[in-house]
């Protein structure tokens, strides 16, 4: 499971996702992408079972970039826990997602494969999601 190795602090307010995103929208390594429609946080576990159904529908063939990270520490209080006594523990860890942000990029594999591939990691993850390709120059 991805997570920081540190952080400057333990926990995080829980913040808004709004606009669209400002990078990071544009195919960068492969030549074909998985954009994001909708914004969400995305969890590790997700990113990870997304990567795997990914991977392994390639055939271990190609390549796979996974472009978010999650850095934010999502707290949360155990069950049948009174109210107050402070915020709770971190329980998993979280990327912001915002509408245009390109997920994951493969390459090295033909169009069918990869578009079947990101269709299935896609399927793995909370939002709506799209399948781009770099346009032949």
């Amino acid at each position: 499971m991805l997570q920081p190795k540190r952080t400057k602090f333990r926990k995080q307010h829980k913040g808004r996702i709004s606009g669209k995103a400002k990078g990071g929208s544009t195919l960068t390594f492969g030549a074909y992408g998985l954009k994001a429609m909708e914004p969400d946080r995305i969890n590790s576990r997700q990113i990870e079972a997304a990567r795997r159904a990914i991977t392994r529908h390639m055939k271990r063939a190609g390549r796979v970039w996974i472009r978010i990270f999650p850095d934010l520490p999502v707290s949360a209080k155990p069950t049948e826990v009174r109210m107050g006594k402070g915020k709770g523990s971190i329980d998993y860890w979280a990327a912001r997602v915002k509408p245009g942000r390109v997920m994951f990029e493969i390459d090295g594999v033909s169009e069918e494969v990869a578009r079947e591939a990101l269709r299935l990691g896609g399927r793995k993850l909370s939002i709506k999601t799209r399948f781009i390709q770099r346009i032949a120059d």
